[in-house]
């Protein structure tokens, strides 16, 4: 999965919009990226729904059961 992830980052984003001018440029370009395969980035592995999506279902629904108990 992390190789995976890796080779994504590297596509989308390194390769893609390089060179880059310095280390700075590529953390602030990382956290965009990071936020955006979090929140906006369809997973055809998630049933093409978002991290943060299934995240919000989870928490949801054990929420519902803690509440039961």
């Amino acid at each position: 999965m992390a190789e995976a992830l890796n080779s994504l980052y590297k596509a989308e984003l390194i390769h893609l919009d390089g060179p880059w001018a310095g280390r700075e440029d590529v953390e602030a370009a990382t956290a965009d990226w990071v936020h955006w395969f979090n929140t906006e980035r369809l997973h055809s592995m998630l049933d093409y729904q978002t991290p943060a999506e299934i995240e919000a279902t989870h928490f949801a629904e054990n929420q519902t059961i803690g509440n039961a108990a």
